[in-house]
């Protein structure tokens, strides 16, 4: 199939995309790196009568710095969280799962805005994003905001973001040097959607944890907080025990559906699986 034809725009300033939007009355779409859009467009699972084109926006480039903060531009690429040395010193879970996120080729194109506005379930990045506690920057005709990512992801594909508002940067709390972190996910083929997969953030304090956040993707419509692991984790030693416990908890965590491929009850074990490995992981040199 081919895409539906649209009228396309470059905007130079968020005012003028979000006004383009409106002159649109909603009949428009924000494109990014278009590595989730151009297939659907394709498909003609969405056919808007123009594209709005992000990637010459100032605003939604660069990573740097503010204080306790890193701030990550959404027009950043999938890449660039491999290479990027702010990103790797103090985001060092998005490094981790950068190489799992499909092929090279997508992850040139790709940028981290876009596949934490689509908020794709079985994806690692918004997941990453729950586990690391950051906030999502969101621009919209009445001005800027920041949605935490405990309250971004609603529902399957849906966020905090209105239409007509685009989401411009990621503010990630920084790493630094008593905090540890680990990332797997368990999958057929090296680039296939993960069957189960997750990251943690945590802090040493002395030989327990604290501030322990996990997130876990393709176990429900949306990323998952393993807050019932995290309690049992949390001011204590991932210890053999601790981590039986947090495997046993985990299932009050997520409720995964059956689907053709994958039954609920097998998620659920590879959860644990999955769980047991990111702590054994805590427990090697970051």
């Amino acid at each position: 199939m081919k895409a539906r034809a649209f009228a396309y725009v470059r905007p130079r300033t968020l005012k003028e995309a979000h006004a383009a939007f409106d002159a649109a009355q909603g009949d428009a779409s924000f494109i990014s790196g278009g590595q989730s859009l151009v297939p659907a467009l394709a498909m003609r699972l969405q056919a808007p009568q123009l594209l709005v084109d992000l990637a010459g926006l100032d605003q939604l480039r660069g990573v740097r710095l503010e204080g306790e903060t890193l701030r990550i531009g959404a027009l950043t690429r999938h890449a660039e969280t491999l290479t990027e040395p702010l990103i790797r010193r103090h985001a060092p879970l998005l490094a981790a799962a950068a190489p799992f996120v499909a092929h090279p080729a997508i992850r040139n194109r790709g940028t981290l805005g876009g596949s934490v506005a689509l908020a794709d379930p079985a994806s690692e990045f918004p997941a990453m994003m729950l586990a690391m506690g950051a906030q999502m920057e969101i621009s919209g005709p009445e001005g800027l905001r920041r949605v935490p990512a405990d309250e971004y992801f609603q529902d399957l594909y849906q966020t905090a973001i209105a239409p007509g508002e685009i989401l411009i940067a990621l503010h990630v709390p920084a790493a630094g040097s008593s905090h540890c972190w680990a990332f797997d996910e368990l999958a057929r083929r090296r680039g296939d959607y993960a069957m189960v997969g997750g990251g943690m953030m945590a802090e040493r304090a002395g030989d327990g944890l604290r501030g322990v956040r996990i997130a876990l993707f393709s176990v429900g419509p949306t990323p998952v907080r393993a807050r019932r692991a995290e309690a049992v984790l949390e001011g204590r030693a991932p210890d053999a025990a601790a981590i039986a416990e947090a495997q046993r908890a985990l299932d009050g965590d997520i409720d995964p559906m059956d689907d053709a491929e994958i039954p609920a009850s097998l998620r659920r074990h590879l959860a644990r699986v999955l769980l047991g490995r990111l702590l054994a992981k805590l427990e090697a040199p970051q």
